[in-house]
């Protein structure tokens, strides 16, 4: 019998984070993933364990481009920031996020999009965020096509949260993110259908769709599972 030992948290440490960052990150935006000619996501989507749905995207309007921001915080041993949207939002209304948004018209790519949200949301000054590379591009079934920009962030930030868009920010330790035990497939009634997604519960926070879908190809990047 094969005894599987967990990762020792020590490997969740900035030096390493850089390692495997420089070697499995997408140096530029890739939407390999995401044919734009049929609408059609074949991996890194909402419907990555559902892909009877992917036919969904064939009648669906093109996908607006947004970017998100994962912020890993550069503490001895490695966070992840993430968001609690508050609930009155017209979508993902109370649902943990990365900040992040729409790609706007002044904005020169995504990793300045993802670095204006970062400021608008939480007040996370871009001069502490040290990008590093990209994740794969993600489809959502609310009409994005979001590019995740991960970054290092230093770990002496005083956060500002828009009450309009944010109701609480909380760190979790890489470590937890990162374990595929905490990796959870749950299910749900969605417009007629049983929806299968990821979900990585901590506490009281429920981490689940497509922020556990970009942190289930975080770890599928740089931890290789």
């Amino acid at each position: 019998m094969t005894i599987v030992h967990p990762a020792p948290a020590t490997i969740y440490t900035e030096p390493d984070f850089r390692v495997r960052a420089g070697a499995a990150l997408h140096r530029s935006p890739s939407d390999a993933v995401f044919d734009p000619r049929t609408g059609r996501s074949w991996s890194r989507s909402d419907w990555d364990l559902n892909p009877e749905m992917l036919a969904d995207f064939d009648v669906m309007e093109p996908p607006r481009p947004a970017a998100v921001l994962v912020p890993v915080i550069a503490r001895s041993e490695l966070t992840v920031l993430l968001t609690e949207r508050t609930a009155n939002l017209s979508t993902h209304a109370g649902q943990i996020a990365f900040p992040g948004g729409k790609v706007e018209a002044s904005d020169i790519d995504t990793v300045q999009t993802a670095l204006r949200e970062a400021e608008e949301e939480i007040g996370l000054s871009r001069t502490l965020v040290e990008p590093l590379g990209f994740l794969d591009g993600y489809r959502t079934g609310t009409g994005f096509l979001v590019t995740p920009v991960v970054a290092l962030v230093k770990p002496d930030f005083v956060l500002a949260l828009d009450p309009g868009e944010v109701a609480n920010a909380f760190e979790v330790p890489l470590a937890f993110l990162m374990d595929p035990a905490n990796h959870k497939h749950h299910a749900r009634p969605w417009r007629g259908r049983e929806r299968h997604y990821y979900a990585m519960p901590f506490g009281d926070h429920y981490i689940w769709g497509a922020t556990a879908g970009m942190l289930k190809n975080l770890h599928e990047r740089l931890y290789g599972g």
